[in-house]
C-alpha cells in the first residue's frame, strides 16, 4: 500500500467532507494534516497534526472514530490514530496565517450560511437535460422575480433526482442579489420547531422565524400532512409570506393532489403556482452529472469514463457515490481513472451467453427485502422490531463494505440515518458474523446471490 501521507490524507479529508458540516469541517477537520504513518504489523500508527491544543483535544472527543474508519476505509488497513500538536505546520492557505476561521475563503457569505444553504448546489453546478428541464427554467423564474413568477413553486419527483439541489439554487441566487433573507428547512425541522415552540410557550418566535424571510424553501414538505396543528400554521406563514411579496419554494414526493392527509386548503395554495415534476436522470443527464461533480473533486473525467459508469448505474445518489470511490482509489494508486478501472469496480462481467452483471444500492435493498420478508419501507422506517433491524444492519453492512459507498450515503438511502448508526451496524454484523458460523454463512449465501443472480 502507498504510504504518501499528503495523498492519503487529501482523500481522507473528502470523505469526511461529506459526513460533517461545512462550518465542522473548515474550523476542525480541514486544519489537519498526516504527520507520519508508522507500521506497527497487525495495524497502522497514524500521527494527525493539529493546529492548537483546544483543536486536538475536540478531535479526541468527538471525531477519533470517524477519522480512522475514514484511514480504515482509504488504506485498507486497521490504523489507530494519535493527535499531535503541530504548530509548525505550513498554513493551508491565507485565511490561516491570518487565523482567520476557513470558511470565509469561499463564497459562501454569513448570509448563505444563516440560510442553510450548500455551497454546491448552484444553478452553475446543475446539469440539465430533458427530464428536469422544465422545473429548471421554472426555478430560473422564480430566482429572477421571487414573488412574482411563480409562488409557490412546488417541485416533486423521486429519491436522489436533484429537488432540494434546484430548491437551494434559487436560494442562492436570491441571497446573492442581496434581496433579503432566506430560510431553508425540512418539513420535519418545521413540525419539530413548532411543537418546541408550544412546549415553551415561545411561538411568537418560531412564527418570525419563517415568516420574516424573502424566500422559504421547505424541504419533503409532505412531513407535515396529518399533523392538524402545524398545518394550520404553515397555513398561516404561508399567507403572511404571500402578503408580505414573499416567495415560498417546496419539494416534495408526490405531487399535491397524491400527498395523503394534507388539508385541502394547503393542496389548493400548494396548486395554485407552479408545480413542476423532476423525472428519473436519464443517460445524458447522467454523464454530465458525473462531469460536474468530478470538476467539483477537482478531477478531469474522460467523456468515455463517465458514459461508461453512466450506462450502468442510475440513481443520482448512487453515482455520486461511485464517483467518490473510483477518484479514491484513483488518487491512493496515483493512477489515471479509466474505463478498465470503472468497469472492474462496477463489478461488470460480460459472459458469452449472458447478460451484463451490475451491483447497484437498489439491488442489494431488493435482494434483502426478498431474502428476508421485510418489505423496502420497513427496511427504511423507523421500526426497531428484531426482525426488520437486523436485516436493515445487513443492509448498512453490505452496502458499506462491499459496494464501498461513504457513510452518509448508506445512511441517506436507508431512511436518512446518521452516519454513527451506519457504523454501529457495520460493526454489529462484523462481530455476529466472527462470533456465530450460522451468521457468516448467512451473509455468505446472500452476497452469492447478489453477484449471481439477475434481479
Amino acid at each position: 500500500m502507498d504510504r504518501d501521507v499528503t495523498r492519503i490524507w487529501k482523500v481522507v479529508l473528502e470523505g469526511m467532507k461529506v459526513v460533517v458540516s461545512a462550518g465542522t469541517f473548515n474550523t476542525l477537520i480541514r486544519q489537519t494534516e498526516l504527520v507520519a504513518i508508522v507500521d506497527s504489523g497487525d495495524r497502522w500508527i497514524c500521527e494527525v497534526g493539529c493546529s492548537s491544543g483546544m483543536t486536538k483535544t475536540l478531535l479526541e472527543q468527538r471525531f477519533h472514530g470517524q477519522l480512522a474508519e475514514e484511514l480504515k476505509r482509504v488504506t485498507e488497513k486497521d490504523c489507530e490514530i494519535r493527535f499531535i500538536i503541530s504548530p509548525q505546520r505550513s498554513p493551508r492557505n491565507p485565511q490561516e496565517e491570518k487565523g482567520l476561521p476557513l470558511f470565509t475563503e469561499r463564497d459562501n457569505s454569513d448570509e448563505v450560511k444563516r440560510a442553510r444553504l450548500r455551497a454546491e448546489f448552484t444553478f452553475d453546478n446543475y446539469a440539465v437535460s430533458g427530464s428536469n428541464q422544465m422545473a429548471h427554467a421554472a426555478a430560473m423564474a422564480v430566482a429572477r422575480k421571487p414573488g412574482a413568477a411563480y409562488n409557490p413553486l412546488f417541485i416533486y419527483g423521486g429519491v436522489g433526482v436533484g429537488k432540494t439541489h434546484l430548491m437551494q439554487a434559487v436560494g442562492r441566487a436570491i441571497v446573492e442579489r442581496g434581496e433579503g433573507p432566506v430560510l431553508f428547512c425540512t418539513g420535519e425541522e418545521f413540525t419539530n420547531d413548532l411543537v418546541m415552540g408550544i412546549r415553551n410557550k415561545d411561538t411568537d418566535r418560531v412564527r418570525g422565524k419563517y415568516r420574516k424571510v424573502k424566500a422559504l424553501l421547505i424541504d419533503d414538505v409532505q412531513f407535515i400532512a396529518g399533523k392538524a396543528s402545524v398545518q394550520e400554521e404553515f397555513f398561516h406563514t404561508f399567507n403572511s409570506l404571500g402578503r408580505e411579496g414573499g416567495q415560498v419554494v417546496m419539494t416534495s414526493d408526490k405531487p399535491p393532489r397524491e400527498i395523503a392527509k394534507l388539508e385541502e386548503r394547503l393542496r389548493s395554495r400548494f396548486g395554485a403556482g407552479m408545480t413542476v415534476d423532476v423525472g428519473p436522470a436519464d443517460f445524458e443527464l447522467r454523464t454530465a452529472i458525473l462531469l460536474i461533480k468530478a470538476k467539483q473533486r477537482g478531477r478531469e473525467l474522460a467523456m468515455d469514463v463517465a458514459q461508461t459508469i453512466a450506462s450502468h448505474i442510475e440513481g443520482v445518489r448512487e453515482l455520486e457515490g461511485f464517483l467518490m470511490r473510483i477518484t479514491s482509489e484513483a488518487e491512493i494508486k496515483n493512477e489515471l481513472v479509466t474505463v478498465e478501472m470503472a468497469e472492474r469496480l462496477l463489478k461488470i462481467s460480460r459472459p458469452a451467453d449472458g447478460p451484463t452483471r451490475i451491483v447497484t444500492p437498489n439491488e442489494v435493498v431488493s435482494l434483502i427485502s426478498d431474502y428476508y420478508g421485510v418489505g423496502v419501507q420497513q427496511l427504511k422506517g423507523e421500526r426497531r422490531t428484531k426482525t426488520v433491524v437486523w436485516p436493515r444492519q445487513i443492509l448498512m453492512h453490505i452496502l458499506r463494505t462491499d459496494l464501498k459507498l461513504p457513510l452518509e450515503e448508506v445512511g441517506r438511502l436507508i431512511g436518512g440515518r446518521d452516519h454513527t448508526t451506519v457504523m454501529h451496524a457495520d460493526k454489529k454484523v462484523i462481530l455476529a458474523m466472527q462470533a456465530d458460523q450460522a451468521v457468516h454463512n448467512q451473509i455468505g449465501d446472500i452476497k452469492k446471490k447478489l453477484l449471481t443472480e439477475v434481479r
